[in-house]
């Protein structure tokens, strides 16, 4: 039996959650070329970041830093008015890609590694732990998405449980609270994903566990 506990914290955490698709600054999750171009303007300015192409929480501190000392508002995002102050241009328009138009591309190729063990911190085909299957398939097709689990969670549109098409991600909370787990959704109420006892396989997304502890899902678009 689901418990309402859960329901309501995953129901709050996702219409709390911005969708990068809509976002207009660049911020904590975020992957790629424009991130490492802001990294190297900020090390450049002698501020505590390391340039490779992640905006995790270091880039996030020396974002705030930077605006505070430049008068703006501090938030750890860079937006427009950031993003001026950081390279005296306007900002670019920034765009996401989207992997819902490809969901079936995106299925065959997560197939690929059906077997492959699970290995904790595992991002390879050598080994995988839930979110690094999940950020390695989709890196294979060129969309960038956060490394963990429940920032992956924050990387598109929220999708209610009976509108879930095959591509989407399904997230669950093994605490019934914080989410822990994401697989990739298949279809027919199945999902392929990076199991601790099978290693890469799929799950039914209708079993008592999966039910209890399911957190919600989202899709990523343009």
């Amino acid at each position: 039996m689901t418990k309402p506990g859960c329901l309501l914290a995953a129901a709050a955490f996702f219409l709390s959650s911005t969708s990068i698709t809509q976002a207009a600054s660049f911020q904590l999750g975020d992957t790629g070329r424009e991130v490492i171009e802001i990294q190297q303007a900020l090390a450049s300015r002698g501020y505590d970041v390391v340039v490779d192409g992640d905006y995790g929480p270091a880039t996030k501190a020396a974002v705030a830093d930077f605006q505070k000392d430049n008068n703006l508002e501090v938030d750890g995002q860079v937006g427009s008015n950031s993003y001026q102050a950081l390279f005296h241009r306007a900002m670019p328009e920034h765009q996401r890609k989207s992997y819902f138009a490809d969901g079936h591309g995106i299925i065959d190729l997560a197939q690929q590694f059906l077997g492959v063990p699970y290995v904790w911190g595992g991002s390879s085909p050598r080994g995988f732990d839930c979110s690094g299957f999940v950020q390695y398939v989709y890196a294979q097709k060129g969309i960038h998405l956060p490394r963990t689990a429940d920032i992956q969670a924050t990387a598109g549109r929220p999708v209610a449980k009976a509108e879930l098409q095959p591509g989407d991600l399904v997230f669950f909370a093994g605490d019934y609270v914080n989410i822990s787990h994401v697989g990739i959704y298949v279809g027919n109420g199945q999902m392929i994903h990076a199991s601790s006892t099978h290693g890469i396989a799929y799950d039914n997304l209708n079993r008592d566990y999966r039910v209890a502890h399911y957190a919600g899902a989202c899709r990523v678009l343009n």
